[in-house]
């Protein structure tokens, strides 16, 4: 088989390279942004399926909720208020912590 370099420098190919429509799309592109209204379904049973079989009939062993994660992301508005939910759960355990050696010393 011939590198990817040499098929480029060949003349009947060199196009493919320049041309927008063989271009991978960017990761960030190729998921769909949804909002938190529809987050539940990252993790509600009625979302998920189970699959034994693929549709050639080969078996798997996966479920539905693994494609929703491939095809679908939370837009970045959701993912900052995950990630400002966990910051206030870790100052609210430390604050715990503290109040609990304030009270150990008096």
């Amino acid at each position: 088989m011939s590198s990817q370099e040499e098929i480029l420098s060949d003349g009947r190919f060199s196009r493919v390279a320049r041309d927008p429509r063989f271009w991978e799309m960017p990761e960030k592109e190729r998921k769909v942004k949804i909002d938190k209204r529809f987050r539940a379904m990252f993790h509600d049973k009625k979302f998920k399926l189970k699959y034994t079989v693929d549709k050639r009939g080969r078996p798997v062993n996966y479920s539905s909720t693994e494609n929703l994660r491939k095809f679908y992301a939370l837009s970045e508005s959701d993912s900052d208020l995950e990630g400002d939910r966990k910051e206030l759960t870790v100052k609210k355990k430390k604050k715990k912590k503290a109040k609990g050696k304030g009270e150990a010393d008096s």
